[in-house]
């Protein structure tokens, strides 16, 4: 990662690490969960070659970026706060906004509170979702899919921590960097990462033993349960963005997804993506793109691919 420099920066009452390169209109790339700044690898080296100023945090929680231990401080309001901070200390009034997974749903806040400072957002993975006043979003999804779906199996502090303890660190994060199941995702409580060692998963081409070894290493050494408390503040966001009911997002969006997406195989996703629901939420989606055989973790398995659709999108602006 030649050429990637790293500092810390004061926002919102916490320090936050940054990688940063290039000079020029200022690119945000937000990541996922159980990722690091480093999943934008590619994308941070190609962008501050084509004339911008790539920046990608460890979002609260993760990696060398501070991790408040309660969960009720990872909200949305918080975590755009923390954004809004970071694009102040960077001196600009807009960024171009790029993210994945849970940097994906944060993204989509930051675009829902404070439009005037996204210019684009190219959104990767996960789409707009409305708010459902009837009902919290656990309660949702426990009903939707079981109590073994994943974002219900992470409620509980300490349970999943403790399951990814006793199979190991590396183990599960290549678990679940390289599955390709279709969602909705389960997590039983027997083997919940499916990890077998007589028949162990083996690394992708775009996966490399040192990068899973970059991820391990910082997962050790900080835990997992800042990346979790974002879904343990599920039900609270759900309390805090009331006045954001049926709102639509003013931002023009382009949104590119894996058709083996575990996100995009949940039932009724890609009816809503292609259907119009997406669209009457997001008026200024301009386009929608749906890569064949591609799963989840798409910047890194199609970095090339995501490179040019980044660049196609906001170099339009």
């Amino acid at each position: 990662m030649e050429g990637i420099s790293h500092r810390m920066v004061k926002v919102n009452g916490i320090e936050m690490h940054i990688a940063e390169k290039g000079q020029g209109p200022v690119v945000l790339f937000l990541h996922g969960f159980p990722e690091l700044w480093y999943s934008w690898r590619h994308q941070i080296l190609a962008l501050s070659s084509l004339g911008y100023h790539a920046v990608a945090p460890d979002l609260r929680g993760y990696g060398d970026t501070e991790a408040p231990a309660s969960s009720s401080s990872y909200s949305c309001l918080q975590i755009v706060g923390d954004l809004i901070a970071l694009i102040d200390h960077l001196g600009v009034e807009q960024v171009f906004l790029v993210a994945h997974d849970w940097g994906a749903v944060i993204g989509w806040y930051l675009c829902l509170f404070r439009p005037d400072r996204v210019k684009a957002y190219v959104c990767l993975s996960v789409p707009f979702r409305p708010r459902n006043p009837k009902m919290k979003p656990v309660e949702g999804m426990r009903l939707a899919f079981g109590e073994d779906y994943y974002m219900c199996r992470f409620q509980e502090p300490g349970v999943i921590e403790a399951e990814i303890a006793c199979a190991g660190t590396a183990e599960v994060l290549k678990k679940i960097l390289t599955d390709r199941k279709p969602g909705p995702c389960r997590l039983p409580k027997e083997n919940p990462f499916g990890i077998c060692p007589e028949n162990p998963a083996t690394l992708p081409s775009w996966l490399t033993e040192a990068d899973l070894a970059f991820y391990a290493t910082k997962y050790s050494q900080k835990g997992f349960t800042g990346g979790l408390n974002y879904y343990r503040a599920l039900d609270l966001n759900w309390e805090l963005t009331a006045p954001w009911t049926e709102t639509q997002v003013e931002v023009p969006v382009k949104f590119v997804v894996g058709d083996l997406d575990l996100v995009y195989t949940t039932p009724g996703m890609k009816e809503f993506v292609n259907n119009g629901g997406f669209k009457h939420y997001v008026p200024l989606l301009e386009e929608v793109v749906v890569m064949e055989g591609v799963g989840h973790f798409i910047n890194q398995e199609k970095a090339e691919e995501i490179i040019n659709h980044i660049y196609d999108y906001v170099s339009k602006y």
